[in-house]
């Protein structure tokens, strides 16, 4: 069965001062990154438009879709959907497997005194592999059982983060990761969790895992 895609009410919301405040400051340190020539060592980092992760945010919770209070960020560069879910009432959570980047978004948060933990790891937890697909990335899946038939555990985890604990999921996939991202979150999120994908260029879609959802 395939994810159910929610429908969002993108309004044309005034920015929070706090939230405009921190968005300034992280387009100043962007800008710098950037100036520095450091875009060339981290070549697939490439920010989401922030107003539209906002207004998505705020239409999942004002329509009742979000069940608790769990924000994770998969692959959060600088982390500025990860501090402005935090502002927005969220326990916030980035995880970002360039230490570069990772120190960058812990560094903004901490300067801002707002309240995130970056994980400094990838998004595929162990065991959990990215493999060619049709028309791009997929996702494979470890092995429930050995070649003997026993049972292994292959319950997925972050480092200090269980991912079925995750309400709201969000991400910017890479061109052609799409599939593996629907498929990870169809393999670690639990009943109910959505995830939130910006497509690029102001597009932005929301899905929830239903507990009919299995993979064929």
């Amino acid at each position: 069965m395939p994810l159910e895609q929610l429908t969002l009410r993108l309004k044309p919301d005034t920015i929070p001062q706090d939230i405009s405040t921190m968005l300034a400051e992280a387009d100043r340190r962007c800008d710098d990154f950037f100036d520095a020539g450091l875009g060339r060592r981290y070549p697939r980092y490439l920010p989401s438009d922030p107003a539209v992760v906002y207004a998505a945010m705020v239409s999942l919770k004002e329509d009742g879709h979000i069940l608790g209070e769990v924000f994770c960020e998969w692959g959060c560069g600088f982390g500025v959907a990860t501090c402005m879910a935090s502002l927005i009432g969220y326990e916030a959570y980035g995880i970002e497997i360039e230490p570069g980047l990772a120190d960058l978004a812990t560094q903004l948060a901490d300067d801002l005194k707002i309240t995130v933990e970056i994980l400094c790891t990838s998004y595929l937890p162990e065991g959990y592999e990215e493999c060619e697909g049709v028309g791009g990335k997929d996702l494979l899946a470890p092995e429930a059982t050995t070649s003997r038939g026993e049972s292994i555990d292959t319950t997925p985890i972050y480092d200090g983060l269980d991912p079925h604990e995750v309400d709201l999921f969000f991400v910017y996939p890479w061109p052609g990761q799409e599939v593996l991202m629907m498929n990870l979150f169809r393999a670690v999120a639990s009943e109910d969790a959505i995830l939130l994908i910006y497509h690029g260029d102001g597009e932005i879609t929301a899905y929830r895992r239903d507990i009919d959802d299995e993979d064929d």
